[in-house]
């Protein structure tokens, strides 16, 4: 299947390019707001500020501190696609309707985490990049992200 360069993501970390196929099947209102913070240059300079090893990598906090966001919450768009490796989920409080900038990666298979947090991705190339980011809540010297883009803008 060719590539949909309107539903990728292109994330340049420091080590290169991790590309993330998007899911608007799963939460269109996800997909659409994080490809508004990416066209928007939100992502761009920030840092992994969680990294737990066999779990998680979080990104998407402008104070770095896991604590903010863009200002806007989304409604959650909850599903049955399961957390494994690779997939892209939001971050959120304990408010369903709580999430707003903050994402993460999973690590590894977080099934505990399914129907309850916002699956909108999915990495498929560059994962061992991911994998390599410091770890740490927070890491001493935090991953960042150079650039987050809509592939079809590159």
């Amino acid at each position: 299947m060719a590539e949909d360069a309107e539903n990728t993501l292109v994330m340049e970390l420091e080590d290169g390019a991790v590309t993330i196929a998007l899911k608007p099947d799963l939460a269109p209102g996800h997909v659409t707001r994080i490809k508004e913070l990416a066209r928007d240059g939100f992502y761009d300079g920030l840092t992994f500020h969680r990294v737990v090893d066999g779990f998680v990598a979080q990104a998407g906090c402008p104070t770095g501190t896991g604590t903010s966001g863009s200002g806007k919450k989304l409604k959650a768009e909850f599903s049955k696609a399961p957390h494994a490796r690779g997939v892209c989920s939001m971050a959120r409080t304990s408010d369903p309707n709580s999430a707003d900038s903050q994402f993460f990666i999973c690590l590894d298979a977080a099934n505990f985490l399914d129907g309850q947090y916002t699956v909108w991705g999915e990495v498929t190339d560059g994962m061992e990049l991911v994998d390599a980011l410091p770890k740490g809540e927070p890491p001493r010297e935090p991953g960042k992200i150079k650039t987050l883009k809509v592939v079809a803008d590159v």
